[in-house]
């Protein structure tokens, strides 16, 4: 008798504890769906406000009032299957009102080892907001990849920077690209609303002159720049899996996510696809300190302590003393830490 009386103590508390944390579970996607609500309906703010409210509220009403449990939980379940409807109408879409910055999409094709690249972003600036628009049309040798370089940009919030690849050519030439937002006229940028189907993912194609300089010259950010230790046949293979996600996304638009679909995990997932992604680590997701996790791993240079190798790769003053310089490049890739050949 009194060891079924335990056993049945037993099962009530562990059914107590599922069941908390089902609820507990149930809130969280709830709070999801609520600011998904709130910022993606369509009309006023105030009414999508409003009916996120009134779905939030009703959730909660559901969960801990309706009895029996299970009944609560179906209810609950059919309103998320319904925003989860709902949801899968919000589609991605290259024909919007763009701003100029990226009212182009890259392209490229391969002929041979020869890579031709449409739409180069090489703008020439004045302020941040004031440039005239130019897109160029480039052709690299890839028999010429000498190496593979990677930005640190640091905007203003500690454990977040932006990241930005660069290929360094025989020739001299530079291709650098960075993932980013594609934003339409009178968008401003949220990293909220990043999480929630806000903006199309763009891949940024530029010249150094351009996308590089708007960050250090004319956006102010601390910016750093790292070679990173790789074969060029890795670097060749890298900038080939971009050129795929260029040409794709040309045709078929993907939404920018900022937790799984950003400027570093989206580097991640390039490695990852030519077999060159090394383990998962926070700092891919918190990326200020991306350039440490690097030097652990021999991915840039650690022959010095990694205070000195950072501090030589801060290129912002460089980058503001080069201004406009055609030679934009090369300077700020002198002194500090020039990449090997």
């Amino acid at each position: 008798m009194a060891g079924g009386r335990q056993r049945a103590t037993g099962l009530g508390c562990l059914s107590v504890v599922l069941k908390g944390l089902v609820i507990l579970l149930a809130l969280l996607i709830t709070t999801w769906w609520t600011v998904a609500l709130g910022l993606r309906l369509p009309g006023p703010a105030w009414l999508a406000e409003g009916i996120a409210a009134v779905y939030a509220v009703a959730s909660a009403i559901v969960l801990f009032a309706l009895r029996p449990f299970w009944r609560a939980l179906a209810v609950w379940v059919a309103g998320v299957v319904l925003l989860g409807l709902w949801w899968s109408t919000i589609r991605p879409s290259n024909q919007r009102d763009w701003v100029p910055e990226v009212d182009r999409l890259a392209t490229a094709e391969v002929q041979g080892n020869t890579l031709i690249v449409h739409n180069v972003r090489n703008f020439d600036y004045r302020t941040e907001t004031d440039f005239t628009p130019r897109w160029e049309t480039r052709t690299y040798d890839l028999n010429g990849i000498r190496g593979v370089d990677l930005f640190l940009c640091h905007w203003g919030a500690p454990m977040i920077a932006h990241t930005i690849m660069s290929w360094e050519f025989a020739d001299g030439q530079h291709l650098a690209i960075s993932i980013e937002t594609r934003r339409e006229r009178g968008e401003e940028y949220s990293a909220l609303r990043g999480f929630f189907r806000q903006y199309e993912l763009y891949y940024v194609v530029a010249d150094e002159r351009d996308v590089i300089r708007l960050r250090t010259n004319y956006r102010g950010e601390d910016v750093y720049l790292y070679r990173l230790q790789v074969d060029p046949a890795v670097a060749r293979a890298l900038l080939l899996d971009y050129v795929e996600t260029l040409n794709h996304l040309a045709e078929q638009p993907e939404f920018y996510n900022a937790l799984v679909d950003n400027c570093t995990t989206g580097i991640r997932v390039h490695a990852r696809s030519i077999g060159a992604a090394q383990a998962f680590d926070y700092r891919i997701l918190a990326n200020g300190s991306i350039d440490e996790m690097l030097y652990e791993r021999g991915r840039i240079d650690n022959s010095r302590l990694f205070a000195d190798v950072r501090a030589a790769s801060a290129i912002s003053a460089r980058a503001r003393a080069a201004g406009n310089d055609p030679d934009f490049s090369r300077r700020i890739r002198e002194p500090g830490n020039p990449p090997q050949p």
